[in-house]
């Protein structure tokens, strides 16, 4: 059963469809035990840094989210879900993240012709081995809605990047951590399969 963590924070229902439709059992939650129970769990999400904490704070899910991530079940974090995984965040300063891996969270610079937020499909650069990307065609075309991006301390964590005004890490993997600044679940049959990959591990 693959949890996904409910903090009022959007596009849960997305991603439950998106698992249900690959055959998995998917429940929308803030319950600890069920998150602690849970083969693998979801960290989705659309909006601020700063609100996305503050509910995180509110509905008791910091601590368990921590324990989740260290405890080697694979854990999974999506667009916001990825920002609120590192340190901090331009958009919200002097709040922490819940620092389960290192980096910050930066502004998309202006860059002439580029509108911000960055929002539609845009190409990955894959690395090799990649977990969540098995089977898939470097490059890959995913749909990305976001204005700050990741730039992850330990690059060699970094799964996948992609240029939009500046190098974006994309996507991240560290033992049984993943994260996603794209949206799998909009992201068609690549991201259908990314999910695959994820459900697999």
């Amino acid at each position: 059963m693959i949890a996904i963590i409910d903090y009022d924070a959007g596009n849960l229902r997305s991603v439950e469809k998106a698992l249900l439709s690959i055959g998995e059992q998917a429940v929308i939650t803030r319950d600890a035990d069920v998150l602690r129970k849970a083969d693998k769990v979801i960290l989705p999400g659309v909006g601020a840094f700063g609100v996305a904490m503050e509910k995180l704070h509110q509905y008791g899910l910091v601590d368990v989210i921590k324990e989740v991530a260290v405890s080697g079940k694979p854990f999974l974090g999506i667009c916001l879900g990825l920002q609120l995984m590192f340190d901090s965040s331009d958009e919200s300063e002097g709040v922490e993240g819940l620092k389960i891996l290192p980096g910050k969270i930066r502004l998309i610079p202006d860059s002439e012709g580029l509108k911000i937020p960055h929002m539609g499909w845009n190409s990955l650069n894959i690395r090799p081995g990649a977990k969540l990307f098995q089977g898939i065609e470097d490059p890959a075309y995913v749909y990305f809605v976001h204005s700050f991006y990741l730039d992850a301390e330990n690059k060699a964590d970094v799964a996948a990047t992609t240029e939009y005004g500046t190098l974006i890490d994309a996507s991240v993997e560290h033992e049984n951590i993943f994260a996603c600044q794209f949206h799998p679940e909009k992201s068609g049959d690549t991201g259908i399969l990314i999910l695959r990959n994820f459900a697999a591990l």
